[in-house]
């Protein structure tokens, strides 16, 4: 069974369980969004009336029904599980201003006409965040507001994962026993990269820990909302899965041939590795240079031929070819490098067993070199003329 439909299935079973019990239920003047009570009330929602709001995995609606009846305003509240929502109908049979509703959340918010403010107490981990976020961010108005709570810590010192997937967690029932529900339990950064992914902004992440010294249970409370203008999509704090390899391959050329290293491995190298964040290409030239063979150039020596595009495997390689037109120092093996022996040697006598990206390089810059190498597509920044000796 899906994560989701073992929820409802579990928040039914739960809801069923205190329909038998009649478990009372005190009415609310503020909305509880962290344990014990902890964390600021319903303030933090603005001025209330007349708003459209929804109360998204609402449960018995006790919230819902404070700020229909406290606040001024319509509530639409949702809740998957048929028992949770009878328990709120007994309560509530006609309140103003309240409109209580069994739906799954994602198909509810696709047909919706959008809404001012959104708000969710602990029913946000209980969905997929790829279902939901991007319906959620539809439903919202532009400019409209979104508050809620996830699980960060749970009783236990469980804390939250890098990971999108769910996990178990248990749903204790009053008079003994638990439920296993299926949670996504992420942390903050992983949480606000997903609503900024689906066109959310996040304003403030509030600490709700438990108020006893002996739980350790902690939540996270978000306060975002939806831009009023459309916006590019920002870059997130979390890097993208790797699919491409950038670095580049220096040529120096001197009158006694082409400057080549041997990589531990085998292969003849150029001197060459790969771009560090923050790095223009040609400081990596330079850093490269010096780091593997000891020569010392400026980013002004370096002359950017192009880009060469191949792919190992499921990793697109882009490739930028350099020639370097001066330099000081004697090449040498440098400590801790994987490339050395470095020798010069004549463009007619290059040896066997180039590195691929060094023979990509070498022939986009003289395609009348005898090099056999898999294809690349060669981007020129500029007229790949032949290096002179220097």
């Amino acid at each position: 069974m899906k994560p989701e439909a073992t929820n409802t299935e579990v928040w039914t079973e739960y809801g069923r369980h205190h329909l038998q019990r009649a478990t009372p239920l005190a009415e609310v003047e503020r909305i509880d969004w962290g344990p014990g009570g902890t964390g600021p009330g319903d303030e933090i929602l603005g001025d209330l009336h007349g708003m459209r709001m929804l109360d998204l995995g609402c449960g018995p609606a006790r919230h819902a029904a404070h700020l229909a009846r406290d606040r001024g305003a319509r509530v639409d509240a949702v809740d998957s599980s048929a028992t949770q929502i009878e328990r709120a109908r007994i309560r509530y049979p006609q309140l103003t201003g309240l409109n209580l509703m069994c739906a799954d959340a994602v198909t509810h918010l696709h047909a919706a006409v959008p809404y001012d403010v959104i708000y969710s107490v602990n029913a946000f981990p209980f969905i997929d965040p790829h279902r939901l976020l991007p319906a959620l961010a539809a439903a919202l108005k532009p400019g409209g507001r979104l508050y809620f709570t996830v699980l960060h810590t749970n009783s236990h010192g469980h804390g939250p994962t890098t990971a999108v997937a769910p996990r178990p967690e248990f749903l204790r029932l009053a008079g003994g026993g638990d439920l296993t529900v299926q949670m996504w339990v992420l942390t903050p950064e992983l949480w606000e990269d997903l609503l900024v992914q689906y066109g959310l902004r996040v304003e403030t992440i509030t600490v709700l820990d438990a108020p006893e010294k002996t739980n350790r249970a902690s939540y996270r409370l978000f306060q975002a909302y939806r831009p009023a203008r459309i916006t590019s999509r920002p870059r997130t704090s979390r890097p993208p899965e790797a699919h491409a390899a950038l670095g580049v391959g220096a040529i120096l050329l001197s009158p006694h041939g082409l400057l080549l290293g041997r990589h531990h491995r085998g292969t003849f190298e150029l001197p060459g590795g790969s771009v560090e964040p923050g790095e223009a290409m040609a400081e990596t030239v330079v850093r490269e240079l010096a780091e593997e063979t000891g020569l010392t150039a400026r980013p002004a020596d370096v002359r950017l031929l192009g880009t060469l595009v191949d792919h190992v495997g499921s990793v697109v390689r882009m490739t930028v070819g350099a020639i370097v037109t001066a330099w000081q120092g004697t090449p040498a093996d440098q400590s801790g490098e994987s490339v050395g022996d470095w020798r010069w040697w004549p463009l007619d006598g290059l040896p066997p067993g180039l590195f691929v990206c060094s023979a990509q390089i070498l022939t986009a810059w003289r395609p009348d070199l005898p090099i056999d190498h898999p294809p690349a597509d060669f981007t020129p920044f500029a007229d790949p003329a032949p290096a002179s000796p220097k």
